[in-house]
């Protein structure tokens, strides 16, 4: 016999979620009412130290461990996460005594965590906890500890992480962006910290990587325009570069094109390149990197730029070729 399960109404399922963005909303707001100084010592303390940040946390607490320790090894602080049952088992010689300990436990009694803390003060590593108890063991015994206390859960029988995971989350953030700022982190070093995604290889990339240099579409000034469209059309970039004596002295898009055709009709072909081009085309250096040439193109709208080197034009660069980044 086939037992049909019931269903909800689309109102109570939305009113449900809504419930879940208020209360993780509110424990993230009240975050900034616990900080304390030992927020930023620990900051300090991770600026000094001469190894690497190892997190560690079981269960949801190290789950969000292994993302904190991601983040801020992405944005310059080197960073290991670190299983504390494994580490009882043998990999507590993953942590040397020139690193410091960030170690995640909402209620600060994990056993697993607590066991760890002889060694840790034997070899006398900074230990930096982050817990929703100020007096648990584990707050008791670091040197700096963060508070990420929060009033209530999101989950209704009040026993799932949800809430405490998230403001543990959103604290691990702050410390990575407060390590950003102290240490000037630029976008170069983002990009040379992930050359494999598009933003890296953006930032890395320049754009005489990229442009057109062969057979670039050129005209003058007074070229007539049915040459201009051959030349368009052979040229193959959906525009035209418009020289006299090496001087560039506008550019023809397709969209050019078009508004002169709307506008002109039938006396479209008496008209000359410098009739209809865009003058003052926008123009970059060759030793510019990508995402540049990008915000250029999207500030002013278009899809093309006049590469140039020494004030020469030597080739061309459109926004479509970053798909090839």
């Amino acid at each position: 016999m086939r037992v049909k399960k019931k269903t909800h109404s689309s109102a109570s399922i939305l009113t449900a979620a809504r419930e879940v963005f208020n209360i993780e909303a509110q424990a993230i707001h009240h975050l900034s009412s616990l900080l304390t100084e030992d927020f930023s010592n620990a900051a300090n303390a991770i600026l000094k130290t001469k190894g690497r940040v190892i997190v560690t946390g079981m269960g949801k607490s190290g789950n969000i461990g292994k993302k904190i320790s991601a983040t801020l090894a992405s944005t310059g602080t080197p960073s290991l996460f670190v299983h504390p049952a494994e580490a009882n088992h043998g990999d507590l010689g993953m942590i040397t005594r020139h690193d410091l300990v960030l170690a995640i436990s909402y209620s600060g009694e994990t056993e697993e965590i607590i066991q760890l803390l002889p060694y840790v003060k034997e070899k006398k590593i900074i230990l930096v906890s982050m817990t929703g108890n100020t007096h648990s063991t584990l707050a008791r015994h670091s040197d700096y500890h963060i508070n990420v206390f929060v009033k209530k859960e999101a989950c209704p029988l009040q026993l799932a992480p949800t809430s405490s995971t998230t403001a543990t989350l959103v604290m691990g953030d702050a410390l990575a962006v407060a390590l950003m700022k102290q240490k000037s982190f630029q976008p170069e070093d983002f990009a040379m910290l992930h050359p494999g995604g598009s933003l890296g290889k953006r930032l890395l990339t320049r754009v005489e990587h990229l442009m057109v240099s062969k057979n670039l579409p050129r005209v003058n000034s007074t070229t007539r325009l049915s040459k201009v469209i051959s030349v368009m059309s052979t040229g193959r970039l959906g525009m035209a570069i418009v020289l006299d004596d090496k001087k560039i002295k506008g550019i023809i898009t397709d969209g050019d094109l078009r508004r002169a055709i709307e506008k002109y009709q039938e006396k479209l072909f008496s008209l000359q390149a410098r009739d209809i081009m865009t003058r003052n085309a926008k123009t970059i250096s060759k030793d510019a990197k990508v995402i540049e040439a990008e915000e250029l193109c999207n500030k002013h709208k278009i899809t093309s730029l006049i590469v140039l080197e020494k004030k020469h034009m030597i080739g061309v660069f459109q926004i479509y070729n970053i798909a090839k980044v």
